[in-house]
């Protein structure tokens, strides 16, 4: 798979079986383009932003653990459908990552949102957790863990490590993800195998300017 002019990217099964991307059509490839587009008004970018969170948080959910379950319909028909398992929540990186709760919020009614803080040291650019604050339970919950933008993956393994250290298993996160690079997503898959990382696109460049512009802070 090409992009980036002659930088070849390489598929997504080259990462790895846990590294999905949302399937990829022109309506999809419409939204990056208007993201990534130096032109794009704030008020557009904010709400062409929101479509891709939805589109990705949809997708994500696709990947948290059902089970079936036999409902009677008003006419009195049984229907074998599907339901949740118990115990979901999101967990967002702060601040960039506050952009996609609300997506969340609205394909999930009532769900928990806990929150991590990772900054960045000045001079050695070394990542460290700041703040967090998660459900109590959050060790037996499915965690939605939602940041946007990858470029290095770094503050996402600092993220991670922290719920682990709060009993999180890795095979129950889920990463949300709208734009990540290829380093990034090599960095994460070896960082945390058995971690699902859901986004909507790999490539070498990815459009940091995207929480100044959510938050209109640029």
């Amino acid at each position: 798979m090409g992009s980036g002019g002659d930088v070849l990217i390489p598929p997504p099964c080259d990462y790895g079986p846990n590294l999905k991307l949302i399937p990829t059509n022109d309506q999809i490839k419409e939204l990056q383009t208007i993201l990534r587009d130096k032109n794009t008004s704030r008020s557009d970018f904010k709400f062409y932003a929101d479509r891709l969170i939805r589109l990705v948080i949809e997708e994500s959910l696709n990947q948290l653990p059902y089970s079936p379950i036999r409902v009677v319909t008003p006419t009195g028909a049984n229907y074998d459908g599907l339901k949740y398992r118990s115990g979901n929540c999101g967990v967002s990186i702060v601040r960039s990552g506050e952009a996609m709760e609300q997506g969340l919020r609205d394909c999930c009614r009532s769900i928990r949102i806990g929150k991590i803080l990772v900054e960045s040291d000045a001079e050695t650019h070394v990542a460290r957790v700041v703040y967090a604050r998660f459900p109590e339970d959050i060790s037996r919950r499915q965690v939605l863990l939602m940041y946007p933008i990858m470029s290095t993956g770094n503050t996402v393994i600092q993220a991670v490590n922290v719920l682990k250290e709060h009993g999180v298993p890795e095979n129950c996160i889920i990463l949300s993800n709208l734009f990540c690079t290829p380093m990034a997503a090599k960095t994460i898959v070896s960082a945390f195998p058995e971690m699902k990382i859901l986004t909507s696109e790999l490539h070498p460049v990815a459009p940091n300017h995207f929480g100044q512009k959510y938050f209109g802070t640029d």
